[in-house]
Order: structure tokens, then sequence, then C-alpha cells
């Protein structure tokens, strides 16, 4: 006789592999689809939303979820529940047309905003974003009124559960108070250093080689992925498929090659979560703060480290020939040069966080009603100015058109990033404590360390665990981002 748990295992595994279906057409949407198939493939995903949503929503469920509980569970499986739980108290709060309606639209708004960005119309897109804002206020209402968050907390529960914003405040508020000041003294360190810059052009083909190699050397498992190319990168897909992208320009291989080590991050994380729970709720990532975690441990933790510049020379010398400019010392100058710039995902790693303190201050605006689509370019260049001293006035595709999060509806997201930053140093502070000669054993090519503690103390955990107690079984403590602040200061001032 199956039991109540069993059911309710069952059904999350169909739900894993319909959510599978649906993320290679999200993926092939952005990578390979003509133009021409995007109203079709929105429709069609709006279809699968809905049916998501009704399998989600069974009125079977209330009985199966409350006899589970009554049921003589093991440890993982009761958490497997608290997560299964969770998921079906999000989607009962949400009326299924709303989440076909959300879905068509952030779906037509993102893929006009491919064209719209790169001829800087920000006319044609705020009727788009318009509609996307609505919806994404509707769906944060009903989320309020049935978990009693406000209703920006709502939306950034969905990505960092159990995070509210005014503790995104609280570690952000130290950082509004140093990062200013931390930005003018290294810019102005940087300014006495000599630095080489590498001559291109550097051509596509041998940028998606490099990718490649690095991906390599950073351990992606390329049975279970693949690496593509995007208007925006991104990491998507399903664990046992992961779907990569970055993006290229030639005149210039270091966004790329950075993408591609962030994604990296992100698809490792993928690719070693517990395969033996793959399809229940557990075995799930985190958050989007923790996944971010693990992308910022790869790009600038490790990617950024000075050891690492020269594991990735002979790379470079492989794929573009030898120049001066890859010799270790002055890439590793290159990989550390901190300018404020209009990009966020070209963005160092001192200055990236203006970059979402920004974006955070905004998207709080817009769901709580304190802003609207129209005033969002006048909120941009004032917060530029302010935070990073640019002037971004009618630039809008380097401005609040670069990204594709609030085409797509991402309300809440942007926090996670430099939460994931801070839980990253946090990390790497915690395996300098435990393994004393980790920065050695990086010279030498010996990443294990890090990927070893990484894959027993986040990838494998998954979310057994909350996040505050996750991050406490990790590190020893709760998230604390002086790791962060001292992080910085350590491989920027330092000497």
């Amino acid at each position: 006789m199956t039991s109540a748990y069993q059911d309710l295992a069952a059904r999350q595994q169909r739900l894993h592999r319909l959510t599978h279906l649906q993320s290679i057409a999200q993926w092939d949407q952005a990578a390979n689809m003509p133009a021409k198939g995007n109203e079709a493939r929105s429709l069609a995903l709006a279809e699968m939303d809905g049916l998501l949503h009704q399998l989600a929503t069974e009125p079977a469920l209330a009985d199966l979820l409350d006899a589970a509980a009554a049921e003589p569970l093991d440890d993982t499986q009761r958490a497997n529940l608290r997560e299964i739980r969770r998921a079906w108290r999000a989607a009962n709060a949400l009326p299924q047309a709303l989440v076909e309606a959300k879905s068509l639209a952030n779906n037509r708004c993102e893929h006009a905003w491919r064209a719209q960005r790169p001829a800087n119309d920000w006319a044609g897109f705020a009727p788009n974003l318009r509609e996307v804002l609505a919806l994404a206020r509707q769906e944060a209402e009903y989320l309020s009124q049935s978990t009693g968050l406000a209703r920006y907390d709502a939306l950034l529960d969905q990505y960092e559960p159990g995070m509210r914003s005014a503790e995104v405040e609280q570690a952000f508020a130290p950082l509004r108070q140093w990062l200013p000041g931390l930005i003018r003294d290294v810019t102005a360190q940087q300014s006495r250093q000599t630095v080489i810059q590498p001559v291109g052009p550097f051509p596509t083909a041998a940028q998606k080689a490099l990718g490649l190699d690095a991906m390599r050397l950073m351990g992606f498992d390329f049975d279970a992925g693949r690496l593509d190319e995007s208007t925006h990168p991104f990491c998507g897909g399903v664990p046992e498929d992961v779907r990569m992208t970055t993006r290229y320009r030639e005149d210039d291989f270091l966004p790329a090659l950075m993408g591609v080590i962030h994604e990296t991050g992100h698809g490792r994380y993928e690719q070693g979560l517990p395969r033996a729970l793959l399809g229940q709720p557990i075995a799930r990532a985190r958050s989007m703060g923790i996944h971010e975690s693990q992308s910022l441990s790869f790009e600038m933790q490790l990617g950024s480290h000075p050891a690492f510049a020269g594991l990735l020379a002979p790379l470079l010398v492989k794929r573009f020939g030898d120049q001066p400019a890859f010799e270790p010392g002055n890439l590793h100058k290159l990989l550390t040069r901190v300018a404020p710039g209009f990009i966020r995902v070209d963005a160092d790693e001192v200055t990236y966080p203006a970059h979402i303190l920004l974006r955070f201050d905004i998207e709080r605006a817009l769901i709580e009603g304190d802003a609207e689509v129209e005033d969002i370019p006048a909120l941009w260049d004032a917060k530029m100015a302010e935070l990073l001293g640019l002037d971004t006035r009618g630039n809008f595709k380097d401005g609040p058109m670069q990204d594709v999060h609030w085409p797509a509806g991402l309300f809440g997201y942007f926090p996670c990033y430099t939460l994931g930053a801070m839980y990253a140093a946090q990390w790497f502070a915690t395996m300098r404590a435990q393994q004393p000669d980790l920065d050695a054993r990086i010279a030498r090519g010996e990443l294990g360390g890090v990927f070893d503690w990484l894959q027993t103390h986040v990838w494998q955990a998954a979310s057994r665990w909350e996040t505050p107690e996750l991050v406490k079984r990790a590190s020893g403590e709760a998230l604390n981002p002086t790791h962060f602040e001292a992080h910085l200061r350590s491989r920027y001032l330092a000497g």
C-alpha cells in the first residue's frame, strides 16, 4: 500500500520531469529559437506554466500533506515534506489565470527587449514592462495575503526563502557606508600601477574554445551539460542536463571568459546536487543567494585569485598566441581592475555591489507602489551618479534596459547577487581556516580542496536545511558580512 508520503514524492517526480522539458524549451528560446517562433513558444510556455500550476495545486494534496505529516518519516523525508509544503502554499496563493498571464507577458516582454535594448528604445520597452510590473504586483499581493509578508518580501521569499528585506538592508547597510571609500581608495592605488593591455581582436571561435578550456579546468561535466551563446548569460536546464550560455565581443575576451567561469559555478552546483534525491524539492538548490555564492566562489574568490591567473595564462596563449599581457602577474591585474562602469555583468567585484544596491532600491519601490515604470530612468540616473559617479542620462541600453531580470518578471532576485558574494567570502574564510595551505594548493593547480569543500557543505546539502542552518553548519556562524569587506580589503589594498 502506498503511503501518503510516497504518493507526494511520486507527484514531485512528475513535476520535476515536466519542469525539465520546460527548462530546455526556455533555454532553446534564448539560445536557438528563430525570432518568429516567439509567440508560439510564449503560448506553449504559458500553457506549461498553467499545467504545472494545476498539478501543484490539486485538491488532494492538502489531505496528503496532513496524512504524510502523521506518518513515521525519517529526518530526510521530513525535510522534503517541509519543502513540498512550502511550494504547495506558494502555488495555492496564486490563481492559475495570473500564472498564465504572467508567463505570457514575461516571455513577450523579454523577447521584445532583445531587439529594443540594442536600439536604446525605452519608449517601446516601457509599455511591455508596465504590463509585467502590473502582474508582478498582483502576484506580490496574492502572496502577501497568503503569507502575511510585505509585498516585496513575498517576492524575495521566492528566491531567498526566509529572508526579509529588513535583513537584506541590515546586511547591506554597512556596505553602503564603506563601499564608496573603498572604491576611491582602490582606484587611486591602481592608478599608480602599470598594466599591459591585451592586443586583439579575439575571434569568437577562439573565445568559445577558451571558455571550454576553463570549464574543464574547473571540473564541469560535459556529459551532463553544454555551453552556448545568448543575449544575456545564464545557467539553466536541470541537474541532469545543465545548459550554460555566455556572449562574446571580439575586442575584449575577459567578459565572456569570466562569464563562463561564473556560470560554471552555477553549473557545478546543479551537477553536484544529490542525485539519489533528484526530483524531490529537498534536492534543489537552497536559494538563489546560495546559488550565487557558488558562481561567485568560482568567478571572484577562485577565478580572480592571484594564483589562478597562472593557471589561465597558458590557456590564453594556446588560444590567442603569446603576448606580454598574458604574463600571470599582469593577467591578475587585468582580472582585478576596478573601474566604475555602466554594465553590471561586466563589473569588477568591488564596484559590483553598487549595481545591486541600485536595483534593490528601485525594484522594492516598484513593487511596493512607491515608483512607476516612468520613474525608473530618473531614479537610475540619480543612483548611478550617487553610487558610481557615472552619467547615464539617455543611455537606456546600458542603463535600466541592460538586465533581463525585470523584462522576465524576476522582481526580488537582485539582492541575491550581493548576498551570494557575502556567502562566498564566508565559505573561503572557512576553507582557509580549515585548510591553511589552500592558497598554495590553488597555485599548484590543485583545486580539489575548494571543490570538495563546496561539494560536502553546499552541493550535497541542497535544501536539506533551511538557509540559516546550512550557513551555520558550513561555516560555524550565521551570515557575517564582515568577511566580504575583509576579503576586498585584503585582495585590493593589502601591500
